[in-house]
Protein backbone atom coordinates (compact mmCIF):
# COMPACT_ATOMS: atom_id res chain seq x y z
CA UNK A 1 0.00 0.00 0.00
CA UNK A 2 3.05 2.61 0.60
CA UNK A 3 4.19 2.13 -2.92
CA UNK A 4 0.96 2.51 -4.28
CA UNK A 5 0.28 6.03 -2.35
CA UNK A 6 3.68 7.26 -3.60
CA UNK A 7 3.38 6.32 -7.12
CA UNK A 8 0.27 7.81 -7.23
CA UNK A 9 1.43 11.29 -5.96
CA UNK A 10 4.69 11.32 -8.40
CA UNK A 11 1.86 10.46 -10.86
CA UNK A 12 -0.73 12.96 -9.80
CA UNK A 13 2.66 15.71 -9.83
CA UNK A 14 3.94 14.42 -13.18
CA UNK A 15 7.32 13.91 -11.17
CA UNK A 16 7.98 10.21 -13.30
CA UNK A 17 11.29 11.09 -15.10
CA UNK A 18 10.53 8.66 -17.74
CA UNK A 19 6.84 10.50 -18.14
CA UNK A 20 4.95 6.86 -18.01
CA UNK A 21 5.70 3.33 -16.83
CA UNK A 22 6.22 0.61 -18.84
CA UNK A 23 2.69 -1.60 -19.90
CA UNK A 24 2.59 -4.18 -16.97
CA UNK A 25 -1.10 -5.72 -15.65
CA UNK A 26 -0.44 -5.54 -11.88
CA UNK A 27 -2.88 -4.69 -10.26
CA UNK A 28 -2.18 -1.65 -8.54
CA UNK A 29 -1.36 0.03 -12.10
CA UNK A 30 -4.88 -1.11 -13.06
CA UNK A 31 -6.48 0.90 -10.21
CA UNK A 32 -4.45 3.79 -9.85
CA UNK A 33 -3.11 5.03 -13.35
CA UNK A 34 -5.35 3.76 -16.10
CA UNK A 35 -8.53 4.02 -17.56
CA UNK A 36 -8.26 1.18 -19.67
CA UNK A 37 -11.64 1.59 -22.53
CA UNK A 38 -14.95 2.74 -22.90
CA UNK A 39 -16.63 1.58 -20.15
CA UNK A 40 -13.24 1.51 -17.70
CA UNK A 41 -13.16 -2.40 -15.99
CA UNK A 42 -15.70 -1.73 -13.97
CA UNK A 43 -18.03 -1.30 -16.76
CA UNK A 44 -20.16 1.16 -15.82
CA UNK A 45 -17.48 4.51 -16.10
CA UNK A 46 -16.87 4.71 -13.01
CA UNK A 47 -12.97 5.50 -11.19
CA UNK A 48 -13.16 4.48 -7.82
CA UNK A 49 -9.41 5.35 -7.34
CA UNK A 50 -8.99 9.15 -7.95
CA UNK A 51 -7.80 10.62 -5.03
CA UNK A 52 -6.68 13.84 -6.72
CA UNK A 53 -9.49 15.76 -8.36
CA UNK A 54 -12.91 16.90 -5.95
CA UNK A 55 -15.54 19.00 -5.44
CA UNK A 56 -13.78 21.53 -3.57
CA UNK A 57 -10.70 21.85 -6.28
CA UNK A 58 -12.27 20.50 -9.48
CA UNK A 59 -12.89 24.05 -10.12
CA UNK A 60 -9.70 25.01 -10.93
CA UNK A 61 -8.92 22.97 -13.34
CA UNK A 62 -6.91 24.74 -16.32
CA UNK A 63 -6.27 23.66 -19.52
CA UNK A 64 -2.62 21.73 -19.61
CA UNK A 65 -3.05 21.80 -23.60
CA UNK A 66 -3.65 19.67 -26.24
CA UNK A 67 -2.95 17.27 -29.60
CA UNK A 68 -3.89 18.09 -32.65
CA UNK A 69 -5.13 15.53 -35.11
CA UNK A 70 -5.77 16.10 -38.80
CA UNK A 71 -10.27 15.94 -38.26
CA UNK A 72 -12.50 15.73 -35.66
CA UNK A 73 -12.81 13.32 -32.64
CA UNK A 74 -15.73 11.29 -31.36
CA UNK A 75 -13.30 8.63 -30.43
CA UNK A 76 -13.32 8.47 -26.62
CA UNK A 77 -9.74 8.39 -24.73
CA UNK A 78 -7.93 5.33 -23.10
CA UNK A 79 -5.20 6.50 -20.96
CA UNK A 80 -2.88 3.59 -19.89
CA UNK A 81 0.59 3.70 -18.11
CA UNK A 82 1.01 7.17 -18.88
CA UNK A 83 -0.17 7.44 -22.98
CA UNK A 84 -3.15 8.68 -24.19
CA UNK A 85 -5.07 6.32 -27.14
CA UNK A 86 -7.55 8.20 -29.26
CA UNK A 87 -8.93 7.76 -33.02
CA UNK A 88 -9.54 10.01 -35.32
CA UNK A 89 -11.78 10.93 -38.21
CA UNK A 90 -8.34 11.41 -40.11
CA UNK A 91 -7.84 7.94 -40.10
CA UNK A 92 -5.23 7.57 -37.59
CA UNK A 93 -5.30 6.07 -33.89
CA UNK A 94 -2.81 8.05 -31.82
CA UNK A 95 -0.30 7.18 -29.00
CA UNK A 96 0.32 10.84 -26.99
CA UNK A 97 2.47 10.92 -24.30
CA UNK A 98 0.11 12.13 -20.97
CA UNK A 99 3.02 13.78 -19.14
CA UNK A 100 4.35 15.83 -22.27
CA UNK A 101 2.00 16.03 -24.83
CA UNK A 102 4.57 14.46 -27.82
CA UNK A 103 3.22 12.06 -30.14
CA UNK A 104 4.47 8.37 -29.10
CA UNK A 105 3.42 7.03 -32.10
CA UNK A 106 0.37 6.99 -34.52
CA UNK A 107 -0.92 4.00 -36.90
CA UNK A 108 -3.36 4.63 -40.08
CA UNK A 109 -6.31 2.88 -40.76
CA UNK A 110 -9.81 3.67 -42.00
CA UNK A 111 -12.25 6.48 -40.04
CA UNK A 112 -12.10 5.99 -36.42
CA UNK A 113 -14.92 6.58 -34.39
CA UNK A 114 -14.29 3.40 -32.10
CA UNK A 115 -12.73 4.18 -29.05
CA UNK A 116 -9.65 2.29 -28.15
CA UNK A 117 -8.93 -0.61 -25.50
CA UNK A 118 -5.85 -1.39 -23.61
CA UNK A 119 -4.91 -4.63 -22.04
CA UNK A 120 -1.70 -6.52 -21.32
CA UNK A 121 0.46 -4.14 -23.57
CA UNK A 122 -2.03 -4.23 -26.68
CA UNK A 123 -4.27 -1.39 -28.07
CA UNK A 124 -7.72 -2.56 -29.78
CA UNK A 125 -9.87 -0.45 -31.65
CA UNK A 126 -12.55 -1.28 -34.27
CA UNK A 127 -12.38 0.98 -38.00
CA UNK A 128 -14.60 2.43 -40.37
CA UNK A 129 -12.65 0.23 -43.11
CA UNK A 130 -14.22 -2.53 -41.53
CA UNK A 131 -11.05 -4.58 -39.36
CA UNK A 132 -10.67 -4.66 -35.57
CA UNK A 133 -7.10 -3.86 -34.98
CA UNK A 134 -4.57 -5.05 -32.33
CA UNK A 135 -1.34 -3.32 -31.96
CA UNK A 136 1.59 -3.02 -29.74
CA UNK A 137 1.18 -0.28 -27.22
CA UNK A 138 4.35 0.51 -26.98
CA UNK A 139 4.98 0.90 -30.80
CA UNK A 140 2.20 1.22 -32.86
CA UNK A 141 3.25 -2.19 -34.87
CA UNK A 142 -0.02 -4.06 -36.16
CA UNK A 143 -0.27 -7.44 -34.55
CA UNK A 144 -2.72 -8.48 -35.83
CA UNK A 145 -6.66 -7.36 -37.81
CA UNK A 146 -9.61 -9.35 -38.11
CA UNK A 147 -12.14 -8.11 -41.19
CA UNK A 148 -15.85 -8.18 -40.59
CA UNK A 149 -17.97 -7.13 -43.27
CA UNK A 150 -18.69 -3.85 -43.06
CA UNK A 151 -17.43 -0.47 -40.57
CA UNK A 152 -16.93 -1.15 -37.15
CA UNK A 153 -18.52 1.82 -35.20
CA UNK A 154 -18.40 0.09 -31.56
CA UNK A 155 -15.59 0.26 -29.26
CA UNK A 156 -13.90 -3.33 -28.01
CA UNK A 157 -14.03 -4.40 -24.73
CA UNK A 158 -11.32 -7.22 -23.31
CA UNK A 159 -12.05 -10.16 -20.72
CA UNK A 160 -10.20 -12.91 -19.86
CA UNK A 161 -8.43 -12.91 -23.56
CA UNK A 162 -10.96 -11.94 -25.74
CA UNK A 163 -12.08 -9.40 -27.35
CA UNK A 164 -15.61 -8.22 -27.81
CA UNK A 165 -16.96 -5.52 -30.73
CA UNK A 166 -20.21 -5.09 -32.83
CA UNK A 167 -20.10 -4.21 -36.47
CA UNK A 168 -22.11 -2.28 -38.94
CA UNK A 169 -22.67 -6.09 -40.34
CA UNK A 170 -25.40 -6.97 -37.81
CA UNK A 171 -22.88 -9.14 -35.80
CA UNK A 172 -21.28 -9.33 -32.41
CA UNK A 173 -17.89 -10.77 -32.35
CA UNK A 174 -15.52 -12.64 -30.02
CA UNK A 175 -11.61 -12.53 -31.02
CA UNK A 176 -8.91 -14.30 -29.72
CA UNK A 177 -7.10 -11.43 -28.09
CA UNK A 178 -3.81 -13.26 -28.74
CA UNK A 179 -4.59 -13.86 -32.52
CA UNK A 180 -7.59 -12.36 -33.38
CA UNK A 181 -9.01 -15.92 -34.40
CA UNK A 182 -12.57 -15.68 -34.41
CA UNK A 183 -13.94 -17.57 -31.38
CA UNK A 184 -18.08 -16.88 -32.28
CA UNK A 185 -20.18 -14.02 -33.50
CA UNK A 186 -23.80 -13.41 -33.05
CA UNK A 187 -25.70 -11.83 -36.04
CA UNK A 188 -28.35 -9.47 -34.42
CA UNK A 189 -31.68 -7.71 -36.75
CA UNK A 190 -29.73 -4.68 -37.49
CA UNK A 191 -26.41 -2.40 -37.02
CA UNK A 192 -24.36 -2.82 -33.41
CA UNK A 193 -23.31 0.50 -33.07
CA UNK A 194 -23.57 -0.37 -29.20
CA UNK A 195 -19.91 -0.97 -27.14
CA UNK A 196 -20.86 -3.82 -25.31
CA UNK A 197 -20.14 -4.90 -21.67
CA UNK A 198 -18.78 -7.72 -20.37
CA UNK A 199 -19.80 -8.62 -17.01
CA UNK A 200 -20.14 -12.10 -14.77
CA UNK A 201 -19.37 -13.95 -18.06
CA UNK A 202 -22.26 -12.70 -20.00
CA UNK A 203 -21.32 -9.87 -22.95
CA UNK A 204 -24.34 -7.35 -22.88
CA UNK A 205 -25.60 -4.81 -26.28
CA UNK A 206 -27.84 -3.19 -28.38
CA UNK A 207 -28.88 -2.62 -31.93
CA UNK A 208 -30.56 -0.43 -34.10
CA UNK A 209 -33.07 -3.55 -33.82
CA UNK A 210 -34.22 -1.93 -31.14
CA UNK A 211 -33.37 -4.84 -28.70
CA UNK A 212 -30.45 -5.00 -25.97
CA UNK A 213 -29.20 -8.45 -25.68
CA UNK A 214 -27.39 -10.79 -23.14
CA UNK A 215 -25.03 -13.26 -24.49
CA UNK A 216 -23.11 -16.03 -22.64
CA UNK A 217 -19.54 -14.94 -23.33
CA UNK A 218 -18.19 -17.96 -23.83
CA UNK A 219 -20.47 -19.34 -26.66
CA UNK A 220 -22.25 -16.63 -27.93
CA UNK A 221 -25.47 -18.51 -27.30
CA UNK A 222 -28.89 -15.67 -26.53
CA UNK A 223 -29.51 -15.65 -22.84
CA UNK A 224 -32.15 -13.09 -23.24
CA UNK A 225 -33.21 -9.83 -24.94
CA UNK A 226 -35.21 -7.08 -24.14
CA UNK A 227 -37.21 -4.85 -26.75
CA UNK A 228 -37.12 -0.88 -26.86
CA UNK A 229 -39.13 1.36 -28.41
CA UNK A 230 -36.29 2.37 -30.94
CA UNK A 231 -32.86 1.58 -31.55
CA UNK A 232 -30.75 1.08 -28.69
CA UNK A 233 -27.33 2.48 -29.74
CA UNK A 234 -26.44 3.63 -26.47
CA UNK A 235 -23.89 1.57 -24.48
CA UNK A 236 -24.75 -0.71 -21.21
CA UNK A 237 -23.48 -0.31 -18.10
CA UNK A 238 -23.65 -3.11 -15.91
CA UNK A 239 -23.83 -2.92 -11.30
CA UNK A 240 -25.05 -4.58 -8.54
CA UNK A 241 -26.84 -6.97 -10.76
CA UNK A 242 -28.81 -4.14 -12.97
CA UNK A 243 -27.85 -3.29 -16.75
CA UNK A 244 -28.28 0.10 -17.42
CA UNK A 245 -29.31 1.21 -20.83
CA UNK A 246 -30.96 4.43 -23.11
CA UNK A 247 -32.45 4.26 -26.41
CA UNK A 248 -33.08 6.92 -29.25
CA UNK A 249 -37.23 5.78 -28.21
CA UNK A 250 -36.23 8.83 -24.80
CA UNK A 251 -36.42 5.86 -22.37
CA UNK A 252 -33.66 4.93 -20.05
CA UNK A 253 -34.52 1.35 -18.72
CA UNK A 254 -32.67 -0.57 -15.82
CA UNK A 255 -33.15 -4.77 -16.61
CA UNK A 256 -32.18 -7.56 -14.22
CA UNK A 257 -28.64 -9.03 -15.78
CA UNK A 258 -29.35 -12.57 -15.09
CA UNK A 259 -33.49 -12.12 -16.98
CA UNK A 260 -33.96 -8.97 -18.86
CA UNK A 261 -36.58 -8.15 -16.34
CA UNK A 262 -37.30 -4.74 -16.28
CA UNK A 263 -37.07 -3.12 -13.46
CA UNK A 264 -37.74 0.65 -14.09
CA UNK A 265 -37.55 2.76 -16.75
CA UNK A 266 -36.90 7.08 -17.06
CA UNK A 267 -38.13 8.83 -19.74
CA UNK A 268 -36.14 11.72 -20.99
CA UNK A 269 -37.25 14.75 -23.20
CA UNK A 270 -34.75 13.46 -26.18
CA UNK A 271 -33.12 10.41 -27.55
CA UNK A 272 -30.42 8.82 -25.17
CA UNK A 273 -27.25 8.01 -27.62
CA UNK A 274 -25.22 8.66 -24.29
CA UNK A 275 -23.98 6.09 -22.15
CA UNK A 276 -25.03 5.50 -18.35
CA UNK A 277 -22.01 5.60 -15.49
CA UNK A 278 -23.02 4.36 -12.31
CA UNK A 279 -21.64 5.29 -9.13
CA UNK A 280 -22.25 5.09 -5.09
CA UNK A 281 -26.19 3.68 -6.14
CA UNK A 282 -26.62 6.71 -8.47
CA UNK A 283 -27.07 6.57 -12.55
CA UNK A 284 -25.52 9.49 -14.62
CA UNK A 285 -26.60 10.20 -18.41
CA UNK A 286 -27.21 12.41 -21.04
CA UNK A 287 -30.02 13.36 -23.64
CA UNK A 288 -30.48 15.10 -26.92
CA UNK A 289 -32.82 17.41 -24.93
CA UNK A 290 -29.40 18.74 -23.44
CA UNK A 291 -29.50 17.71 -20.14
CA UNK A 292 -27.18 15.43 -18.17
CA UNK A 293 -29.85 13.12 -15.44
CA UNK A 294 -28.72 11.72 -12.31
CA UNK A 295 -30.93 8.56 -11.20
CA UNK A 296 -31.50 6.76 -8.38
CA UNK A 297 -30.02 3.46 -9.23
CA UNK A 298 -32.73 1.34 -7.36
CA UNK A 299 -36.03 2.88 -8.27
CA UNK A 300 -35.10 5.17 -11.51
CA UNK A 301 -36.32 8.31 -9.41
CA UNK A 302 -34.74 12.32 -10.73
CA UNK A 303 -32.43 12.64 -8.05
CA UNK A 304 -31.32 16.27 -10.21
CA UNK A 305 -30.49 17.31 -13.99
CA UNK A 306 -28.27 19.61 -15.52
CA UNK A 307 -29.48 21.73 -18.59
CA UNK A 308 -26.29 22.60 -20.93
CA UNK A 309 -26.47 24.48 -23.89
CA UNK A 310 -26.48 21.00 -26.90
CA UNK A 311 -27.73 17.42 -26.82
CA UNK A 312 -25.78 15.29 -24.67
CA UNK A 313 -24.25 12.35 -26.21
CA UNK A 314 -20.94 12.21 -24.45
CA UNK A 315 -21.06 9.82 -21.99
CA UNK A 316 -20.33 10.77 -18.40
CA UNK A 317 -17.30 9.49 -16.18
CA UNK A 318 -17.54 9.94 -12.39
CA UNK A 319 -14.64 10.12 -9.97
CA UNK A 320 -14.39 11.12 -6.76
CA UNK A 321 -17.83 12.96 -6.28
CA UNK A 322 -17.32 14.43 -9.76
CA UNK A 323 -19.45 14.32 -12.60
CA UNK A 324 -17.41 14.99 -16.11
CA UNK A 325 -19.45 15.01 -19.63
CA UNK A 326 -19.48 16.77 -22.86
CA UNK A 327 -21.73 18.79 -24.80
CA UNK A 328 -23.07 19.57 -28.23
CA UNK A 329 -22.22 23.36 -27.04
CA UNK A 330 -18.41 22.46 -27.62
CA UNK A 331 -18.40 22.49 -23.45
CA UNK A 332 -16.93 19.86 -21.21
CA UNK A 333 -18.63 20.26 -17.83
CA UNK A 334 -17.52 19.00 -14.40
CA UNK A 335 -20.43 18.83 -12.22
CA UNK A 336 -21.36 17.76 -8.54
CA UNK A 337 -22.39 14.41 -8.35
CA UNK A 338 -24.86 14.93 -5.42
CA UNK A 339 -26.42 17.81 -6.68
CA UNK A 340 -25.79 18.41 -10.66
CA UNK A 341 -24.23 22.17 -9.78
CA UNK A 342 -21.45 23.14 -12.12
CA UNK A 343 -18.19 23.54 -10.89
CA UNK A 344 -16.03 24.22 -13.70
CA UNK A 345 -16.28 23.97 -17.65
CA UNK A 346 -14.05 24.73 -20.57
CA UNK A 347 -15.22 25.22 -23.97
CA UNK A 348 -13.53 23.89 -26.98
CA UNK A 349 -13.91 24.61 -30.51
CA UNK A 350 -16.41 22.41 -31.75
CA UNK A 351 -18.97 19.66 -30.37
CA UNK A 352 -17.42 17.65 -27.71
CA UNK A 353 -19.25 13.91 -27.90
CA UNK A 354 -16.11 11.98 -27.19
CA UNK A 355 -16.44 11.08 -23.71
CA UNK A 356 -13.84 12.20 -20.79
CA UNK A 357 -11.13 9.81 -19.03
CA UNK A 358 -10.11 10.79 -15.88
CA UNK A 359 -7.16 9.43 -13.89
CA UNK A 360 -4.14 10.72 -12.02
CA UNK A 361 -6.07 14.09 -10.97
CA UNK A 362 -6.12 14.82 -15.02
CA UNK A 363 -8.97 15.03 -17.25
CA UNK A 364 -8.83 13.65 -21.16
CA UNK A 365 -10.99 14.33 -23.74
CA UNK A 366 -11.85 14.75 -27.49
CA UNK A 367 -13.34 17.12 -29.88
CA UNK A 368 -14.65 17.37 -32.90
CA UNK A 369 -12.20 20.76 -33.50
CA UNK A 370 -9.54 18.13 -34.15
CA UNK A 371 -8.07 18.54 -30.67
CA UNK A 372 -7.21 15.88 -27.60
CA UNK A 373 -7.17 17.99 -24.67
CA UNK A 374 -5.66 17.64 -21.08
CA UNK A 375 -6.79 19.25 -17.93
CA UNK A 376 -4.97 19.64 -14.66
CA UNK A 377 -5.03 21.28 -11.94
CA UNK A 378 -2.08 24.61 -11.12
CA UNK A 379 1.45 23.08 -10.77
CA UNK A 380 5.08 24.50 -10.48
CA UNK A 381 7.31 26.39 -13.40
CA UNK A 382 9.49 23.15 -13.37
CA UNK A 383 6.33 20.42 -14.18
CA UNK A 384 4.60 23.18 -16.42
CA UNK A 385 7.75 23.10 -18.75
CA UNK A 386 6.64 19.63 -19.94
CA UNK A 387 3.18 21.04 -20.37
CA UNK A 388 1.53 19.82 -23.61
CA UNK A 389 0.85 22.87 -26.37
CA UNK A 390 -1.73 25.09 -26.66
CA UNK A 391 -3.99 24.63 -29.41
CA UNK A 392 -3.69 26.25 -32.38
CA UNK A 393 -6.47 28.06 -33.86
CA UNK A 394 -5.46 27.84 -37.39
CA UNK A 395 -4.99 24.25 -37.12
CA UNK A 396 -8.18 22.44 -35.36
CA UNK A 397 -8.72 20.06 -38.17
CA UNK A 398 -11.72 20.20 -40.79
CA UNK A 399 -15.16 21.25 -39.99
CA UNK A 400 -16.87 17.33 -38.99
CA UNK A 401 -18.65 15.32 -41.75
CA UNK A 402 -21.20 12.88 -41.28
CA UNK A 403 -19.93 9.58 -41.65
Amino acid sequence: MKRKSIITVLVGLGLVLSGRFPFTSTAWAQKVQNWTEFHTKNMRRYNPYENVLNVDNVGNLRLKGSYTTGRELRSSPAVVNGVVFIGSFDGKLYAVNARTGALEWSYSTGTLPSSPAVANGVVYVGSYDSNVYALDASTGAKLWSYRTNTWVNSSPVVASGVVYIGSGDHSVYALNASTGAKLWSYQAGDVVHSSPAVANGVVYFGSEDHNLYALDASTGAKLWSYTAGYHVDASPAVANGVVYVGSIDRWVYALDASTGAKLWSYKTGGSVLSSAAVANGVVYVGSYDKNVYALDASTGAKLWSYQTGGSVVSSPAVANGVVYVGSNDRNVYALEASTGAKLWSYQTGDVVDSSPAVVNGEVYVGSWDGNVYAFALPRGPAEREADWKLPDPNKTGEKPVQP
